[in-house]
């Protein structure tokens, strides 16, 4: 026998967890179902870090993070972008900054534009969350792994319960499933052929915010794996980015590649470009090797102040090629080429770029072929790049389609 809930938000993630509080702050009956023994598990995860909750920077260059898939490359979609103005302008990063205040934790902007909780600890703002959640009258049903959705005359929810099937009818639904990264969080990715069985067009779930693979020689390797190279220029494609680059065992990880993703996973042969002194120009390099007239690089090396690890990249892709002239050296330490091989498997990333396509979705979040069924956070087709900018997507996201669905509800 079916049970009956009036709002059942599937997914106990940040996305999920807003879109149940904004929905009960608006009088409705809600219950949230989650395949974990806990809900808040990925928020958790994300906190090892400090929880990089927003980022504090202008709105235009905040908008311009966002990114999804149905973008021609390096092109903005006008109506995609509206949409993503209006979500921040309803919960942006000063609401979000409010709202953890008002939970009793108060944030700090750190000197990259970074926002975090002053604790530096994910634990007490979830506790402090949950409380909050339960004060509302939200309903908690823990290890319900979502197996079926379909539309009837209410939204059918068939969830699997300790080896056995139990379905839920719900007069609406919020779906909050996160993308396809840390499964053991609970983000599986296992609901993209559920939707794409009931008609709903969903992109790939590709690997984002993660390291990408080279092909390093040994010795290399062993010398360097481990060791960052700071204060660099990168580009791909159209994209560039200032930031860091760690080299690991199997290729680089770092701010400024992962913000790249897009950009690389474009290029059929994706190449990432080191400026590794993106300060100097050719020329200024060229006048600080002063009488050098052979060993470039190697004169370059101290005089430009590169570093040992810059020195090792450097000396091991040109694998002893001698440079013909001062320019053409200093040419190759503004834009070293990085074959990569690709990106680390989706487990690993940080993020997933793919999900929902917006034309499946009305300006409420929700699904057009599922009427009554609203989606948030990282199922939705859109990426960003990690400082806060995923956090706050799905706050943003989390609270459109909370409010909406309790709109929804009172208009049955």
């Amino acid at each position: 026998m079916a049970d009956f809930v009036k709002l059942a938000v599937v997914g106990g993630g940040p996305a999920g967890l807003r879109a149940a509080e904004v929905a009960a702050s608006c009088g409705a009956k809600v219950t949230i179902f989650d395949a974990k023994p806990s809900v808040g598990r990925k928020f958790l995860v994300a906190g090892r870090g400090g929880l990089n909750i927003t980022h504090e920077e202008p709105v235009e260059r905040f908008l311009a993070r966002f990114r999804s898939g149905e973008d021609p490359p390096h092109a903005s979609d006008t109506a995609k972008r509206a949409l993503w103005r209006e979500l921040l302008a309803q919960f942006g990063p000063e609401a979000l900054r409010n709202w953890a205040r008002s939970l009793g934790v108060e944030t700090f902007v750190a000197s990259t534009g970074r926002v975090y909780p002053e604790a530096m600890k994910s634990a007490p703002l979830l506790r402090r969350w949950v409380e909050r959640l339960r004060k509302l009258g939200v309903e908690f049903r823990m290890r319900h792994h979502l197996r079926t959705i379909a539309r009837g005359s209410a939204v059918n929810l068939g969830f699997e319960l300790d080896g056995a099937f139990v379905e839920i009818h719900a007069d609406a639904a919020v779906l909050a499933l996160g993308g396809g990264s840390w499964s053991q969080t609970g983000s599986t990715g296992e609901w993209v052929e559920m939707l794409r069985r009931s008609g709903i067009d969903v992109r790939h779930l590709a690997a984002s915010n993660c390291g990408w693979e080279v092909d390093w020689p040994e010795d290399f390797k062993e010398r360097f794996e481990g060791r960052p190279l700071k204060n660099v220029s990168a580009r791909a494609g159209a994209g560039a980015v200032r930031g860091e680059l760690l080299v690991t065992r199997y290729g680089l990880e770092g701010g400024a590649i992962y913000a790249l993703t897009s950009s690389l996973h474009a290029m059929s042969r994706p190449v990432l470009t080191v400026d590794f002194k993106p300060d100097s120009s050719v020329e200024s390099l060229v006048a600080r090797l002063g009488s050098a007239r052979r060993n470039y690089l190697e004169e370059g090396g101290a005089r430009w102040r590169l570093g040992d690890v810059a020195m090792g990249l450097l000396t091991t892709l040109r694998g002893g090629i001698p440079f013909g002239s001062p320019f053409e050296a200093a040419e190759y330490v503004k834009g070293c080429p990085i074959c990569l091989r690709g990106p680390r498997p989706v487990e690993e990333a940080i993020s997933t770029a793919g999900g929902v396509v917006w034309s499946e979705l009305d300006d409420a979040l929700m699904l057009r072929r599922l009427p009554g069924v609203f989606l948030a956070g990282e199922m939705l087709d859109w990426d960003a790049p990690t400082g806060g900018y995923l956090m706050q997507g799905c706050f943003s996201t989390g609270t459109r389609a909370g409010e909406c669905a309790a709109t929804y509800l009172s208009g049955l």
